[in-house]
């Protein structure tokens, strides 16, 4: 072998041998580089982990928390307290205690007569109301040529307390069936049971009467009217003891006007509207509107016999018929209807003489059939089964 060929293969040796180091070399360093890499990613992580140290003046942002719980707290104990204020007005249609109530009453009292639950929703109220359309008496005679006159026993009173009755409206076509002395026994009887009444009187005065009651820290105002009376002299303005009539509405908006300054809540109870018809007339949609603006909270509507739609006059509701409750009548226009009212929300349930469907052995007895729920303004939600079709009411 030449010099020169041993030269060039001893430089091809030495070239390979210094690439082969510095391959070495270089793996070593990625090796070695990689735990180097990792130790700084675990300081990283373990100083993120590490407690922040929060200065003082950041400690506040601790109290003001602490605040923020309380607040809830607070306004949990507001709402609780709210809502433990709410007062229940229960307002019913037309009640006659006539010989269909008198046979199931004297049968088995009051549970013979209304459904344990909707019984409970009556006495379970802060305010019950509703429209006593016939006088308490054993004195008197029937009014001569009126088709229809009314009459109980006043021992009958008692059913109007244990379905936990408090004011009635006595404005209507029909307290005065049986002559004055029949009227003036029913205000010595209502007054013996302890149960307001409202729109008649022994005197022009007391038919003008604002009726209150307090519940709950706030005072609940009761007037009533009616726009239908046989004769005119029915008038507590022309013969005593009379109604308070609103053929022409002038006083009953003035007193509502005088009312205003006395209650926190003012409810106007009218008879008005023709006999069996599902729609309110004109002058019911007039009249409400007066009372409204003279400053009524709800309107109340009963002497149709069927139930009638709701209007909203000025965002509050009228409730032109509340139809018959406790009436005897068994047929479908005559359903029984019951409004309830609470301070901000309404409930209207309806209920019904139960015959041939939802209590067969009784016959005679009432339950309930229809839920229909309203927001705090008074707009219409929804409804469960029943008289839907019923609420027809024109908007105002």
């Amino acid at each position: 072998m030449g010099k020169r060929t041993r030269i060039i293969l001893y430089a091809l040796s030495l070239v390979t041998m210094l690439a082969m180091v510095t391959l070495i070399i270089f793996s070593h360093g990625r090796q070695s580089g990689e735990p180097a890499k990792d130790a700084l990613s675990e300081t990283d992580i373990s100083s993120t982990e590490e407690p922040v140290q929060i200065p003082e003046a950041e400690e506040p942002e601790e109290t003001e928390a602490a605040d923020g719980q309380n607040g809830i707290q607070n306004d949990t104990e507001q709402e609780e307290v709210d809502i433990a204020d709410d007062t229940t007005l229960i307002f019913a249609g037309d009640v006659l205690f006539a010989n269909a109530f008198k046979s199931n009453y004297d049968a088995g009292g009051i549970e013979k007569v209304i459904e344990p639950q909707l019984l409970q929703e009556l006495q379970d109220a802060d305010i019950f109301m509703v429209n006593n359309e016939f006088p308490f008496s054993n004195r008197g005679e029937p009014m001569e040529d009126k088709q229809f006159t009314f009459c109980c026993d006043p021992k009958y009173v008692k059913a109007l307390n244990e379905m936990g009755v408090d004011i009635v409206s006595l404005a209507n076509n029909h307290t005065l069936d049986y002559g004055r002395d029949a009227l003036s026994d029913t205000f010595t009887t209502l007054d013996g049971a302890g149960i307001l009444y409202a729109g008649a009187g022994e005197t022009k005065e007391r038919a003008y009467e604002l009726q209150i009651i307090e519940k709950n820290g706030k005072k609940f105002g009761f007037l009533a009217a009616s726009r239908v009376v046989p004769e005119s002299n029915w008038k507590v303005e022309e013969r005593t003891p009379g109604m308070l009539t609103a053929y022409d509405d002038t006083k009953l908006v003035q007193l509502i006007k005088e009312a205003r300054s006395g209650c926190d809540f003012l409810s106007v109870y009218i008879h008005w509207g023709v006999e069996y018809d599902a729609y309110p007339q004109d002058y019911q949609t007039k009249i409400a509107t007066d009372c409204f603006n003279a400053g009524a909270d709800l309107i109340l509507g009963a002497h149709t016999h069927c139930l009638q739609g709701i209007s909203y006059i000025s965002g509050k509701p009228v409730f032109y018929s509340l139809g018959n409750f406790v009436f005897g009548q068994n047929i479908d226009k005559t359903a029984e209807s019951t409004g309830f009212v609470r301070w901000n929300r309404i409930l209207w349930i309806t209920s019904g003489l139960c015959g041939g469907g939802h209590n067969k052995t009784d016959g005679y007895k009432q339950c309930i059939c229809a839920v229909s729920v309203y927001d705090t303004d008074f707009r219409w939600r929804y409804d469960r089964c029943g008289w839907k079709n019923q609420l027809k009411g024109r908007r105002t």
